[in-house]
């Protein structure tokens, strides 16, 4: 069982006789070489990956694990465990965050969604057994994204909380910015969002206010505790000499100042109050839901494993990876006679109908063209987006810029950036450069993003990178008048090449939180399935208007 899924049959499949579409022919050879080479790369790609997933719930080391289970406690995930549905799936969404930083794999929090009592939920929960479940900077970058999913895709919120709120000695980094969580509560209330919050340990300081911002809040009794100053800060204060029950114990707030709405005997009762309040709250979706047959493609989605190529500057058949993905392997290409570099068309993924575009080879102005149109016909009949990205940019030289590369590139931003449909970003391979931009990156907002492990993404390719840096320190010496220290040169191309290798992997980024999480290429279909579902939580409308373009 890989970290984000268990069997899946919660999306809903109401089965018409129409589809869009029509089944893709595949040519791929799972006995070539070249498909075991790729299948070969990317294992080892994922065994890096599934290696370091597999120490995210240790993070705490073993003594305080193990402290924790001498209390009776759960851990964050078995209390996830124990609260989604039975047989449902929980998609768990940035658990790498942090990777090569000074923070823990995972940073503390597992964010995700899962269903309960038969609805889409997004969930958090703080792990107890690192640092008291306090937060450290990427723990608060992370919660913020999740707060951006919650939002977008109108999910309800539940918080598992047991935290001794900020990491202190780190707090310069933490403080100001920490506070938008509190905002961020009270506005998903007014916006009709529900969170409910429940104290499995301390809620400390400025944590107090996750309990105080939440709709819902459920205490459990003899662990849950919720004040602005500990004892000891109370003592310093106002030199008064308190317990905690008495301070900010569950049945203080339950029976004396109302912060606790429902007193939990122990841990597996707060779930259970959980649950029956997510049942009374009656949740309805905005979205039209899926709307086309979700029968499974008629290519085996593991050989999505060899299908890529595990070097990104190899070019590979993006409509390999749509027929192992698709209901049915069906798509209604979209002109496919012009800019052919850029694949786009229609299709559904578990029942929901959705409007792909995939790379084929750079971005020319053909290319660019062809996919601003298409932004706009997706957003006129409200279909959300699927980006797949292996791009290494757009195309330069004379004959491009004279050919419009630039107005033309500025419409695909343009549609990119004004469409309101729901978009969704696969990492296929590569994402250099305005590449990114014009497929949808990060900085557009997407809904959800999701890499393989063989992902690359930067201002474009290390060696091309490396390549420019020596060409422009060599125009500078010549301009100066110097000779060029050749030896000096190559020591610092090099090491500028070994850098950028470096800084984009898949690893890199998402311990950045550049991504939602690295995904096993075999898992795809599930995975987007669930973040299909999800998205049509919340309305799905298109644009109708958009920024002034040059035609």
């Amino acid at each position: 069982m890989r970290y984000c899924l268990r069997p899946c049959s919660t999306v809903a499949n109401l089965g018409r006789v129409s589809k869009i579409g029509t089944p893709l022919a595949s040519k791929l050879d799972p006995r070539s070489e070249r498909f075991q080479q790729n299948r070969d790369a990317m294992t080892h790609l994922w065994a890096e990956v599934a290696e370091q997933l597999a120490s995210v719930p240790g993070i705490g080391g073993r003594r305080y694990v193990d402290r924790h289970r001498k209390r009776d406690k759960l851990l964050v995930r078995e209390r996830i465990e124990m609260l989604v549905d039975p047989h449902t799936p929980f998609l768990e969404l940035s658990p790498l965050a942090g990777w090569g930083t000074q923070d823990p794999v995972g940073v503390g929090i597992a964010n995700g969604i899962g269903v309960v009592e038969g609805v889409e939920c997004a969930i958090t929960g703080t792990d107890m057994t690192y640092r008291g479940g306090s937060m450290n900077p990427s723990s608060v970058t992370k919660g913020q994204r999740f707060h951006e999913i919650v939002r977008e895709n109108r999910l309800p919120l539940i918080v598992l909380n047991e935290s001794a709120g900020a990491d202190l000695p780190r707090q310069v980094d933490i403080f100001v910015r920490g506070g938008e969580s509190f905002r961020n509560l009270t506005q998903l209330s007014r916006l009709g969002i529900p969170s409910i919050t429940v104290a499995f340990g301390p809620n400390t300081a400025g944590g107090a206010y996750t309990p105080g911002m939440s709709d819902y809040t459920v205490f459990v009794k003899e662990r849950g505790t919720a004040y602005l100053g500990g004892p000891p800060l109370v003592k310093m204060a106002i030199d008064e000499i308190v317990d905690e029950e008495t301070l900010g114990g569950a049945e203080m707030h339950a029976r004396t100042s109302g912060l606790s709405d429902y007193l939990a005997a122990d841990e597996l009762d707060g779930l259970r109050h959980v649950r029956q309040i997510v049942r009374h709250l009656r949740w309805q979706k905005l979205g039209p839901g899926p709307t086309e047959p979700a029968d499974p493609p008629l290519f085996d989605p593991a050989e999505l494993m060899g299908c890529a190529s595990a070097d990104v500057r190899i070019p590979f058949e993006i409509r390999e990876v749509y027929v192992r993905v698709m209901d049915g392997s069906r798509f209604e290409e979209f002109k496919p006679l012009y800019g052919d570099k850029l694949v786009c068309g229609w299709g559904s993924i578990h029942g929901f109908p959705v409007g792909v575009l995939g790379n084929n080879g750079i971005l020319f102005s053909e290319e660019a063209a062809k996919g601003a149109q298409f932004i706009q016909l997706c957003n006129r009949t409200d279909t959300p987006l699927l980006f797949m990205h292996n791009i290494t940019g757009f195309m330069v030289g004379s004959a491009a810029e004279q050919g419009g590369i630039i107005r033309n590139g500025a419409k695909l931003i343009n549609a990119v950036a004004n469409s309101s449909v729901p978009h969704f970003n696969l990492m296929v391979g590569a994402s250099y450069g305005a590449g990114n931009y014009g497929m949808a990156g990060k900085a557009y907002n997407p809904r959800f993003i999701f890499s393989w492990p063989n992902h690359r993404i930067a201002v474009m390719g290390p060696k091309q990178l490396a390549g420019v840096m020596d060409i422009v320190a060599r125009n500078a010496a010549a301009g100066r008048g110097v000779e060029v220290d050749e030896e000096k040169l190559l020591a610092q191309t090099t090491a500028l090449e070994n850098q950028i290798e470096t800084e984009s992997t898949a690893l890199y980024s998402t311990g950045r939180m550049w991504d939602d999480g690295i995904i096993h290429p075999s898992d795809t279909r599930t995975v987007l399935g669930m973040a299909l579902s999800a998205a049509h939580s919340n309305e799905i409308v298109g644009a109708t208007e958009y920024g002034v373009w040059r035609h």
